[in-house]
């Protein structure tokens, strides 16, 4: 197809699918090859060009007063005959192109729209691009073709297949789904796309191939049976297919005979629109496939210039409307004269030229779903738009050498390469053309569903795009309520290895399997994972425990012998009951304190006792609770005083007994000058004094403090205090113990002193008492961790304090309260009662 014009664009379209070769004798001049099998959709395409350059010539703004005009060739799906046309645009047919003597003059093409193919493109790109003649494709999605040291005059109104690739893996991670197969054609088409699925895939970490299998070319039924039993047994329910409908239409057909569904087919953009595969039969196995397609847009008026399209009867083989010519024998049960042998004959019917194009159903005139059209419509208007933009161009502000500007008279096409680069404009539909520095255009692509109706028809329904900015941001936008699954129920399928690793266990690679495949092991002790498929369980910090669930930290559970648990309220009423009883029998001995048992032997140290006791009970309230500074220096300290001013009490009154009872013999009344109430007094002081002194050089020294202690319990904290100096500890337990065994031998040795109340023997008895206690309290102590220790801590102070309290104040009790009458000078001293 050819138009006169000052300028020629090139084009390069497919209307015929098959080609046949003669036989080359190299005897004589090879005969052309011919084309049959009639491509309708090709020819619209071709006649789409045509349509773009009539509405550019009539454009008074665009190009004015310079007429475009076209030269279309027929590649017939052959890589020999569309490279041949190739080069017969780019060099002319030399009987027509006359130069002058400078050899000064337009080149037969300005630029080529094409090819479709992505191998063609390559081939024919690599000779064109030595020359920089501008190729824009419409139809070229391979990856390759964006290398600009291969290509640098390439450019394409398509995207590429690495953004198609990208704008499929946004799907398959939209819908999780992460185990995929893939199914590629073997050429550069399908090779460079599954290059770049399984780099990307790989990169983004969004899921794995379960397979990938090229199809054969043609018809192989043992290899697409091993294809589709690989596709059968494998557990990815995901297919991608990165293939012509021509390897589709076998491999499907296997599908159908081996009954294989329940898979989710996703399309590439080359048969998203097949219609040789949209039939109700095939809707079992293929309903529900979601598609990439090129963006659809509108061409006002391309209709009713695809009306217009006539043959021309008296044409000429080799410059003629032939392509039409055909079409209109494809459209029409009719030939042209002269018509094949036995056409008449059989009631065929001779083509006049005035069919009406209307009266027949055909796909040439169905504008309502322009996909590669549009992208031919917007390839002739950049190389428009370019060629527009360099005449315009004032001289001296040119961007070439001394600011030079380009010229129709002297267009060299590298100068067209540049204004290519930079064109930017939008078309009538919307959507903004420019190029990037590899010569793609801004990509966006139409995703398409394949829905089954209920009453049998098929529709292909768009449901969403992908798109790039200009900022190089890529957004998927789908609408799921629109997308029709051939599942049930109506929801999309699962296809993964393996399942999300749920919060709280990490995975683990399965061995010799893609990384997709993995088994989930539950998180350790003291480590979490809070996301689905971690690698890894983190430590959770020192005062927190992971949860039963391990899939986030908890504080630590807190242990110390607290008021609130039942072994701390059990120690704290027993420590109140003990100090209420201290001060029963305190408020007793008051008021009994004229009777003789109260007055003998110092009524002053045995109250100065009863307070000592009172202290006893109540420091072992210090041990309870959660340990503070205040409270461990202090509970320790008050310990220590408490008790050894109890057991120095003890031991005064020890030694007063025997000190009277000497008194009593001849001779022996000086002992007692010794024993005056003030010396008592200063004894117990002095006693105290030194305990005090051993407790204030602890603290100055190495004082006790609160610590958190967490080798107990990996998932617990216990609270306790810390002695600090061991030493100092042990002094003071020395200390007492040592004032305590004074005054047990003390007593021991007057037990037998003569005295119908001898309260030597009392004290003996409760000195026992409290040094079994302590005895017993050491070892233990050791042994028992956290609140354990200070729980036998306040028992040992509770026993003893018991013990004393008992052994010395029950039986004086019991006397004043049950037997007043034992409660005389003379009982005590042993005269006038009866034992």
């Amino acid at each position: 197809m050819h138009k006169a014009g000052d300028v020629v664009l090139g084009g390069l379209f497919q209307y015929n699918f098959f080609s046949v070769f003669p036989d080359l004798s190299f005897t004589s001049e090879p005969e052309q090859p011919s084309c049959h099998g009639f491509d309708v959709l090709g020819f619209r395409r071709a006649q789409t060009m045509a349509f773009a350059v009539e509405e550019i010539n009539r454009n008074s703004k665009l190009l004015p007063n310079l007429s475009l005009g076209y030269s279309l060739y027929d590649n017939c799906f052959n890589h020999g005959i569309g490279f041949r046309a190739a080069l017969s645009l780019t060099s002319g047919q030399e009987e027509h192109i006359v130069l002058d003597d400078n050899c000064v003059g337009s080149p037969p093409v300005i630029g080529i729209v094409g090819d479709p193919s992505s191998t063609r493109s390559i081939a024919i790109s690599s000779v064109l691009g030595l020359y920089r003649v501008p190729m824009v494709s419409y139809f070229a999605t391979c990856s390759c073709l964006s290398d600009r040291q291969k290509f640098p005059s390439f450019f394409r109104t398509i995207p590429s297949d690495a953004f198609q690739v990208s704008a499929m893996i946004q799907i398959i991670k939209h819908f999780g789904w992460t185990w995929v197969g893939l199914l590629i054609s073997d050429d550069d088409y399908g090779l460079h796309a599954a290059r770049s699925f399984q780099n990307d895939l790989s990169q983004s970490g969004d899921g794995c191939l379960a397979y990938l299998e090229v199809l054969p070319w043609g018809y192989d039924p043992a290899e697409q049976r091993r294809i589709v039993d690989v596709m059968k047994k494998s557990t990815a329910r995901v297919v991608i297919a990165f293939a012509h409908d021509s390897h589709m239409i076998n491999l499907i057909e296997e599908v159908v005979r081996q009954n294989v569904t329940g898979l989710q087919w996703i399309a590439c953009e080359a048969w998203t629109a097949a219609a040789v595969l949209q039939l109700p039969r095939l809707m079992p196995y293929l309903g529900g496939t979601l598609g990439i397609a090129i963006r659809r847009g509108e061409i006002p008026g391309l209709r009713e210039f695809l009306l217009q399209t006539r043959p021309n009867i008296h044409h000429d083989n080799r410059y003629g409307n032939s392509s039409v010519n055909q079409f209109w024998e494809f459209t029409f049960p009719c030939r042209f004269a002269p018509p094949p042998a036995g056409w008449v004959e059989g009631g065929g019917a001779l083509c006049t030229g005035q069919e009406d194009l209307e009266t027949v159903e055909t796909e040439f005139l169905d504008t309502t779903d322009l996909r590669p059209e549009y992208n031919v419509y917007k390839a002739v208007y950049a190389l428009a738009y370019a060629l527009d933009d360099m005449l315009q161009c004032e001289p001296g502000r040119g961007p070439f050498n001394g600011h030079s500007c380009g010229s129709l008279q002297k267009l060299e096409l590298w100068q067209l390469v540049h204004y290519l680069q930079k064109v930017n404009f939008t078309t009538s539909f919307g959507d903004q053309v420019s190029f990037d520095e590899n010569g793609d255009a801004l990509p966006i692509y139409d995703i398409m569903n394949w829905q089954w109706l209920t009453d049998g028809r098929i529709k292909v329904q768009n449901v969403g795009d992908v798109k790039r900015s200009a900022s190089g941001v890529e957004v998927l936008k789908l609408n799921e309520d629109r997308i029709f699954w051939n599942f049930e129920p109506k929801k999309p399928p699962r296809s993964v290895c393996s399942d999300s690793c749920p919060p709280g266990t990490r995975m683990v690679r399965k061995k010799g399997e893609p990384e997709c495949c993995f088994d989930c092991i539950p998180c350790s002790e003291g480590k979490i994972s809070n996301k689905t498929n971690s690698i890894d369980c983190t430590s959770c910090p020192e005062d927190f425990w992971s949860s039963p669930q391990h899939d986030h930290c908890v504080p630590k559970r807190t242990e110390f012998l607290s008021y609130h648990e039942p072994l701390g309220i059990c120690l704290t009423t027993a420590s109140l009951l003990g100090t209420f009883i201290c001060a029963v029998v305190l408020g007793i001995f008051i008021h009994h304190r004229s009777t003789p048992i109260v007055r003998a032997n110092n009524s002053e140290l045995t109250f100065q006792l009863l307070l000592s006791l009172k202290l006893c009970f109540l420091c072992s309230l210090l041990f309870i609770g959660r340990p503070r500074l205040w409270t461990c220096q202090l509970r320790h300290a008050a310990f220590g005083i408490s008790f050894v001013l109890c057991v120095s009490c003890i031991l005064v009154k020890t030694m007063v007994v025997l000190a009277v009872f000497r008194a009593s013999r001849p001779g022996g009344e000086a002992s007692l000058k010794w024993f005056g109430a003030m010396q008592q007094r200063g004894t117990v002081l002095l006693l105290t004094f030194i305990q005090a002194g051993i407790c204030t050089a602890w603290l100055l020294s190495s004082s006790p403090a609160p610590h958190k202690n967490t080798q107990y319990h990996n998932d617990k904290i216990v609270y306790e205090c810390v002695v600090g100096s061991t030493v100092a500890f042990a002094v003071l337990l020395g200390y007492i113990g040592l004032l305590a065994i004074l005054s047990f031998l003390t007593a021991f040795l007057a037990r037998n002193l003569p005295d119908s109340f001898n309260e030597a023997k009392l004290i003996t008895f409760s000195m026992l008492i409290f040094c079994a206690v302590w005895v017993a309290f050491v070892p233990a102590y050791i042994s028992s961790p956290g609140k354990h220790a200070d729980a036998v801590e306040v028992f040992a102070i509770l026993a003893s304090s018991f013990g004393l309290l008992g052994a010395l104040f029950g039986p004086k009790c019991y006397i004043i309260l049950l037997r007043p009458e034992r409660n005389t000078k003379k009982a005590i001293m042993g005269r006038g009662v009866t034992k």
